[in-house]
C-alpha cells in the first residue's frame, strides 16, 4: 500500500466526507450564548462518535463551560497533537444570510463550488480535513502512520475560559512531539501556507485629568489647559511621521528581521498588495516606510489607538473644557518583545510628556501576551512544506500572521510544545460574518494535504 492509495481513497470518498461535514455543520454549537449549551454538547458527542468510528479512543471531557473532546490512537513514529475547535460564532444579523446558517448547502461560485454555512471554514471544515485524512489512511493501511492525540475545544469563539485550567490539569496526557493546528488560512488562493509566526498583544488604557470639573469655555478658554488637546499632543508623539516608526524609546527591543529566504517566498506568494489596500479604501500602506506591506502585517510591531474620547459627544454643541480625556491602545508584538517591559516604556513615554496641571491614571487590569515564533529548524516544517508543495503543484510558503492564536502560546508555555499551523481557508470565507463559506477545493485538497504531511513526517 502507498500514499497514492490513500489519496485515491480520499478522492473516491469525497461525497461521504462532505456528508459527514454537513451533519456536523447542522449542529448550532454557538459557544458564547448559553441557549446553545445543549448544541455544544451535541457537537462534542458527534465528534466523539466520529473519532470512535476510525478506531480512536475518544471521550467528551466536561469543563465548567463547554466540553473538550480528547482522543488517542496508537502508532509508530512521532506523537502529534492535533487541535481544532467545534464551536462557532453567533449568526447575527440573521437577515443578512442568503441561506439559513445551520442548513449547509453546496453552491456554485466564480471560484468553484463552496460549502455555505456557519462553521464551514471556522473551524469545522478545517478540523474535518484532518479527521478525514486519518479515516482514509486507516481504511487503506489498517493503522495510522504515527501516534495521534486529538484535542477539540468548545470555547475558542468565546475566549477559551476553560482552556488553561484544562491544559494544566491534563498536561501529561496531552504532551506530544509537536502540535498541529488547523485554524489558519492560505496567504492567497491556491497558495499553501504554514504560519511561522503570530503576533502577540499588549492592551492598555489611560485617562488624562486636568481641572476637577468641566469648565465653561468662555470663563476658562485660554488660561485653562484642555485634556483633549493634551491627549492629541501625546498621541501624536507616539509616531515618527517621517519614517512611519513608533517613536517610543526602546519600542523595538526584541524585534528581529526575517531571513532573506522568507522574504523571497513572500515576494512570490501571490499576495496582491493593491487589492489588499484598495478593498478597504486605502491607496497606499501607511506603516514603516522601509518595510513591505507583508512585513508590516506579519513581522513588525504596532501601536494603535483603538478609542479616543472625552468632553461632550451629544447632539449640538456644549461649550466646555472637559475635565478628562480617555485613550485605549493596543500593540501587536513580534519576536522576543516583552509585553510587561513594553507597557512600562509606553507609560514612561506618556508620563514624561505631561504638562503641568495634567495627571494620568492607568487601567491595571489589562494583560499582554508574547508573540509566537515557530522553530523552522525542526525537520517537520520542511517536510510539511514539501508535502504541501507536491499537493498544490506550487511552492508552499512560510508566512506570518498579523493576529494571534492564543492556544499556540499556551501549548508552548504549558505543554512545552512547538506548533505547526496549516489551514486551507481563503480570505473571502467571511468567517464571523453572514454567509460564511469554505471552498470544496480547500476541503478536498486539505484532506489530501494532511495525508501527504503525515506521510512526509513519518518516513
Amino acid at each position: 500500500m502507498s500514499l497514492n492509495d490513500v489519496l485515491s481513497r480520499i478522492d473516491s470518498e469525497l461525497p461521504q466526507s462532505l456528508d459527514r461535514l454537513m451533519t456536523l455543520l447542522r449542529i448550532p454549537s454557538i459557544s458564547t450564548d448559553p441557549a446553545f449549551k445543549a448544541d455544544c454538547d451535541a457537537a462534542a458527542d458527534w465528534l466523539v462518535a466520529d473519532l470512535k468510528s476510525i478506531g480512536v479512543t475518544a471521550e467528551k471531557r466536561e469543563t465548567p463551560g463547554h466540553p473538550m473532546v480528547v482522543g488517542h490512537i496508537e502508532g509508530d513514529g512521532p506523537h502529534v497533537l492535533f487541535y481544532g475547535h467545534y464551536d462557532v460564532q453567533p449568526v447575527d444579523p440573521l437577515d443578512l444570510w442568503d441561506t439559513p446558517p445551520f442548513e449547509p448547502q453546496l453552491q456554485e461560485t466564480e471560484h468553484g463550488q463552496v460549502i455555505r454555512g456557519r462553521g464551514s471554514s471556522d473551524d469545522k471544515g478545517q478540523l474535518m480535513t484532518f479527521v478525514e485524512a486519518c479515516r482514509a489512511w486507516k481504511d487503506i493501511h489498517g493503522t495510522l502512520p504515527c501516534r495521534i492525540t486529538f484535542f477539540f475545544e468548545g470555547e475558542e469563539e468565546s475566549g477559551s475560559p476553560s482552556l488553561i485550567p484544562f491544559l494544566e490539569a491534563h498536561k501529561d496526557e496531552l504532551k506530544a512531539d509537536i502540535a498541529l493546528v488547523c485554524d489558519t488560512s492560505m496567504v492567497s488562493r491556491g497558495v499553501p501556507s504554514i504560519a511561522s509566526q503570530l503576533r502577540g498583544m499588549l492592551k492598555d488604557e489611560f485617562t488624562l485629568t486636568g481641572p476637577r470639573i468641566d469648565l465653561h469655555s468662555g470663563h476658562y478658554g485660554g488660561p485653562g489647559l484642555n485634556p483633549l488637546r493634551e491627549m492629541s499632543r501625546i498621541v501624536a508623539s507616539f509616531y515618527d511621521d517621517e519614517t512611519g516608526k513608533i517613536a517610543v524609546e526602546g519600542f523595538y527591543e526584541g524585534v528581529h528581521d526575517v531571513s532573506d529566504e522568507q522574504l523571497r517566498q513572500w515576494e512570490n506568494c501571490g499576495f496582491d498588495e493593491a487589492d489588499y489596500l484598495n478593498s478597504v479604501g486605502y491607496t497606499k500602506a501607511h506603516g514603516e516606510k522601509d518595510r513591505t506591506t507583508l512585513e508590516q502585517q506579519w513581522t513588525r510591531p504596532t501601536l494603535e489607538v483603538n478609542g479616543l474620547w472625552g468632553g461632550y459627544n451629544g447632539v449640538g454643541s456644549k461649550t466646555v473644557l472637559p475635565s478628562k480625556a480617555h485613550c485605549k491602545i493596543t500593540c501587536r508584538l513580534v519576536g522576543d518583545m516583552d509585553p510587561d517591559a513594553l507597557r512600562d516604556k509606553i507609560r514612561k513615554h506618556v508620563e514624561d510628556r505631561l504638562s503641568t496641571d495634567i495627571s494620568v491614571t492607568w487601567d491595571n487590569d489589562l494583560e499582554g501576551s508574547r508573540a509566537s515564533v515557530m522553530n523552522l529548524e525542526r525537520p517537520e516544517f520542511e517536510a510539511a512544506r514539501g508535502a504541501l508543495s507536491d499537493e498544490w503543484d506550487r511552492e508552499a510558503v512560510f508566512t506570518g500572521m498579523g493576529g494571534s492564536i492564543p492556544v499556540v502560546g499556551f501549548f508552548k508555555s504549558i505543554l512545552e510544545l512547538d506548533s505547526m499551523l496549516v489551514g486551507f481557508a481563503n480570505d473571502d470565507d467571511q468567517i464571523h460574518s453572514p454567509n460564511e463559506k469554505y471552498d470544496v477545493k480547500s476541503f478536498h485538497k486539505g484532506i489530501r494535504s494532511w495525508a501527504r504531511i503525515l506521510d512526509a513526517m513519518t518516513r
